[in-house]
C-alpha cells in the first residue's frame, strides 16, 4: 500500500516471486471511467472507488479460498478500506511504502504513460491514513532502492508466519 510512485508496482510482482504466490496490480482492476476520471486530472471519490474496491475484496476472498496466498497492490489510502479487506477473514499483512512527498512528485515526474498524473498526488496525501498499531503489517521507508524495500517487505512477512 502507499501512495502512487511508491514503489508498489515494482515491490510487489518481485515480492510475489519470492514468495511463489499470485499477484494483482490493483491498478488492473479499475474501471476505464476511473482511469479516465484520473488521467483528466479529478482525484476518485468513494463512489467511484466502489466497483473497485468490490473487486479488489473478491481477489482476496478468492485468493485466499484457495489457500495459497498472495500479492495484491494498491493504494489503500483509507483504514476503512483496509478494514474492509480485513472482513474477507483473509490472514493480511499491510505493507505501507511510505515515501516523502517530495520523493514521490519527483518519481511521478519521471513517469511515463502512467495514468496517475502529478497533480492528483496531494490528494492521495490529504486522504492518506498510515497504518495503525493494530494493523497487521508494518511501514517501510520505501525512498531506498527497491532490493532494500523488498527485504524489508520480506522480513514483515517472514515475521507474520514463521
Amino acid at each position: 500500500m502507499g501512495v502512487s510512485a511508491s514503489g508498489k508496482s515494482t515491490v510487489g510482482p518481485r515480492l510475489a516471486r519470492r514468495l511463489d504466490v499470485p499477484f494483482l496490480d490493483g491498478d488492473d482492476l479499475h474501471p476505464p471511467a476511473n482511469r479516465a476520471k484520473m488521467a483528466a486530472g479529478h482525484p476518485l471519490d468513494d463512489a467511484d472507488r466502489e466497483p473497485w474496491l468490490a473487486a479488489f475484496t473478491e481477489w482476496i476472498r478468492a485468493t485466499a479460498a484457495g489457500g495459497r496466498g498472495g500479492v495484491a497492490t494498491c493504494s489503500a489510502l483509507k483504514r476503512e478500506y483496509r478494514d474492509r479487506f480485513r472482513r474477507t477473514g483473509a490472514d493480511l499483512c499491510f505493507v505501507h511504502l511510505a515515501l516523502d512527498r517530495a520523493v514521490a512528485a519527483e518519481r511521478i515526474a519521471r513517469r511515463q504513460g502512467h495514468f496517475m498524473p502529478p497533480r492528483l498526488l496531494d490528494s492521495q496525501y490529504e486522504i492518506l491514513d498510515p497504518l495503525e498499531a493494530d494493523e497487521p503489517g508494518l511501514t517501510v521507508d520505501a525512498s531506498g532502492d527497491r532490493e532494500q524495500v523488498l527485504a524489508a517487505a520480506l522480513q514483515a512477512v517472514a515475521e507474520r508466519d514463521p
